[in-house]
């Protein structure tokens, strides 16, 4: 009777760290995804900037506003296209 209840807690404390192992990873796959995409949306913000200076302001010299647009227009119309494809791809998998 005694190992049967040993045998039962055991399981269940088993049972209960296999369970603490995998929200721990589930939380460490969720802060390692977010600052990577943090790092992915600065390398991209520093790409958009340098074209916008290099290349744009070129052609519209004394244009800090219609710059400043552009670029607002350029990193929404990336943002939406992501969020896009990111949302077709799930839909594909469920």
């Amino acid at each position: 009777m005694r190992f049967a209840i040993w045998y039962d807690y055991s399981m269940q404390e088993k049972s209960k760290n296999r369970k603490l192992q995998i929200e721990i990873v589930t939380q460490m796959l969720a802060l390692a995804t977010s600052a990577l995409g943090l790092v992915a949306a600065l390398a991209w913000n520093s790409f958009i900037q340098t074209f916008m200076n290099e290349y744009i302001k070129k052609f519209l010299p004394n244009s800090g506003l219609v710059s400043l647009l552009l670029y607002a227009l350029i990193v929404t119309a990336l943002a939406v296209m992501v969020t896009y494809q990111l949302s077709t791809i799930k839909e594909k998998l469920e």
